[in-house]
């Protein structure tokens, strides 16, 4: 074990002075288990990935039948390969009729550099419009599209003509004109602490980027795959996104995420120049199995005709004075309270006593829960009266 430590402290590079630190060996069904056998309950589904559970056998068993075909095989785009087609099929049918043709990556925000470059490509505009305190990845160009000065003034310069307008606000809608390339903007936005814009505004961005030949980009990385109760969120709004964003819970544990727009606007990326976008591991053959798997649980299992109803009984159980806010879309929470060090002797005294909750990039203030989809009514309210205990005594 002070092996183990050792190479993480000092053998693996860190991205805070305060990392986690519990040692995980095996994890299971909402469950992870350390070493010497401790049990955790995972209600954040290691941040919005496993919604089907860690490890789910028919997630195992199609990454097992994948691996006794062949893993790696060519770069993106040029071989057939059954496992990425089916998935192309099955996602495209689970979405409405623009949304047809799907370009496989490895990461969300590979996704989100992605769709930037088919929107400049497809408009031929240079200006994008995103939105204060989002979040949309830390390389480069998702960086610059994300709202969090603090985690981007040291990384300067970015990318040019990009300009942030307020979430949720109607009046900022001007800014968007027929210089904007495009909108990006998650549909519940995750890091800022599960912020939930309306119906009517939703409706009116998507209007306004129809009137001014901009395109939007829904980034769906976090909010997507049944985690609101439905399987896009965007359904919750009665719109259609131009480019749909996913990763995190798409590939069942493993590394993949899409962009997703028309066949018509994919094409750009194959001409003037050819190899528009380019990934040597994107589609790759076992992440595909595994998301391709997903689908089908949450289509067979009918997970996401459950996760409203398990919503409002975390809700109605995590209930406290000292709770300030809470915000909530479907299996998707965030808690607010006065304090950044509050938060954190919540979860800290959470996870001392095997529940994992955790707290927000861009919202200290508040701590998360976005639990496994497949968590049962007796593990709600096991894991919900630990982290009862864990805002008393805190």
């Amino acid at each position: 074990m002070s092996f183990d430590r050792e190479v993480f402290h000092h053998r693996l590079a860190q991205t805070s002075p305060f990392p986690f630190g519990i040692s995980i060996e095996r994890a299971e069904g909402i469950y992870l288990y350390s070493p010497d056998g401790k049990r955790y309950t995972d209600m954040i589904s290691g941040i919005a990935v496993s919604a089907i559970g860690h490890r789910h056998p028919a997630v195992v068993k199609a990454i097992k039948d994948q691996v006794d075909k062949h893993l790696h095989v060519m770069v993106y785009g040029e071989y057939i390969q059954s496992t990425p087609n089916q998935l192309a099929a099955k996602l495209t049918s689970l979405l409405p009729p623009s949304l047809n043709c799907c370009y496989f990556v490895n990461s969300g925000t590979e996704a989100n550099e992605a769709a930037l470059k088919l929107a400049k490509r497809v408009t031929g505009r240079t200006e994008i419009v995103s939105f204060h305190k989002s979040y949309h990845g830390s390389t480069h160009g998702s960086m610059s599209v994300s709202g969090n000065e603090k985690k981007k003034s040291a990384f300067r310069p970015l990318l040019p003509d990009v300009r942030f307008i307020r979430f949720n606000e109607p009046n900022d809608l001007v800014n968007i004109t027929s210089k904007t390339a495009c909108v990006i903007v998650e549909t519940v936005q995750g890091d800022a602490g599960v912020r939930i814009p309306s119906t009517s505004y939703m409706q009116a961005l998507r209007k306004r980027c129809t009137e001014s030949g901009t395109l939007l980009i829904l980034d769906e990385i976090q909010c997507g795959m049944g985690r609101t109760g439905k399987l896009f969120a965007f359904e919750h709004f009665n719109i259609v996104p131009d480019i749909l964003t996913v990763a995190k819970a798409f590939g069942g544990g493993l590394p993949i995420g899409a962009f997703i727009s028309s066949e018509e606007n994919m094409k750009t990326l194959t001409h003037h120049p050819m190899l528009g976008h380019i990934t040597t591991f994107g589609g790759n053959p076992v992440c595909c199995a595994s998301a391709l798997a997903t689908l089908t649980v949450l289509e067979n299992e009918r997970l996401i005709s459950k996760v409203e109803e398990k919503g409002r009984l975390i809700e109605s159980l995590v209930k406290h004075p000292s709770i300030k806010e809470v915000r909530r879309t479907g299996l998707m929470f965030a808690f607010d309270f006065d304090s950044e060090e509050r938060v954190n002797r919540i979860v800290q005294h959470a996870k001392e006593n095997g529940v994992i909750c955790y707290w927000f990039l861009s919202h200290p203030n508040s701590f998360r829960l976005a639990p496994p989809l497949t968590i049962t009514e007796n593990e709600i309210r096991e894991a919900c009266a630990v982290i009862i205990d864990a805002i008393k005594y805190s």
